[in-house]
């Protein structure tokens, strides 16, 4: 029986994940503001959100400082751009990047853009193609000035993609934390708000709909930069403030899970 305040399951299939879109994405990466090691993170990451039909990196590869991109390009064929450095203190790259990007567009053979960079100079780059009405996702490290991180539909921090070591538990309902600050108060305030916002009279939401939600207020928001690989894993970690309830679905190995705060609850 489906529990009072939430849709029925019965003959239903589960929404199809990130993981299960069949997307067409270019990958166009900026190798001046990248790191090679994160590259099987990056195009795991890619894969999530449909399939890398364009894989291209921009840099100067005449110059020593891009060798580490030198020797994986042909292991995941990624496809180098060979830019020159017209002037000095001048990045001839980015242009070249954002002219690519123009061109792919007007094909319109592609769904969303994926821009590897820590750069805001590709800031106007990804509203024009949210204009268009394709999906951008961004990559980049800490740095990233909040401007280009905003103007994506999401952005994952490029710290997240690569190995991270083991962490000790954390104490019952205390996240683990990767962040370099941890407002523990703030994180729980905005997903409880994400719930107040998509929730049914009765308090019940389903956690996929506050996830988008958090996700167009902080297309930066990462349940990895708080130590959980995924995002229903951080609100477990959580009882004292929200409450789980997982449904098996008729006819599907998947579950539907549904979350409410624990505040209004009682």
């Amino acid at each position: 029986m489906a529990t009072p305040g939430k849709p029925a399951l019965l003959g239903t299939a589960p929404p199809a994940s990130p993981e299960e879109s069949q997307a067409r994405l270019a990958v166009l990466i900026d190798a001046d503001n990248a790191q090679a090691s994160i590259i099987d993170g990056l195009l795991a990451e890619v894969a999530k959100f449909g399939i890398a039909s364009v894989k291209r990196i921009y840099g100067d590869w005449t110059q020593p400082q891009l060798g580490s991109w030198k020797k994986i390009l042909l292991e995941h064929s990624i496809v180098p751009v060979q830019q020159f450095g017209y002037t000095k203190g001048k990045n001839a790259t980015d242009s070249s990047l954002i002219i690519d990007a123009m061109d792919l567009l007007y094909t319109g053979r592609f769904d969303g853009f994926c821009l590897v960079s820590s750069d805001s100079d590709f800031t106007r780059l990804a509203s024009r193609l949210r204009e268009q009405g394709l999906l951008v996702y961004g990559f980049g490290e800490r740095k990233t000035p909040e401007p280009f991180v905003a103007a994506c539909d999401k952005f994952v921090y490029t710290e997240v993609l690569r190995a991270m070591p083991e962490k000790a538990a954390a104490p019952a309902g205390q996240p683990r934390t990767t962040k370099v600050t941890d407002d523990r108060a703030a994180l729980v305030e905005l997903i409880a708000d994400a719930i107040d916002a998509v929730s049914e009279e009765s308090g019940w939401a389903q956690l996929g709909s506050v996830g988008s939600n958090i996700t167009k207020l902080r297309p930066d928001f990462d349940a990895r930069l708080y130590g959980h690989r995924k995002f229903s894993d951080l609100v477990k970690s959580l009882p004292e403030h929200f409450e789980i309830d997982e449904q098996a679905v008729a006819g599907s190995r998947g579950k539907a899970i549904y979350v409410r705060n624990v505040r209004r609850s009682r």
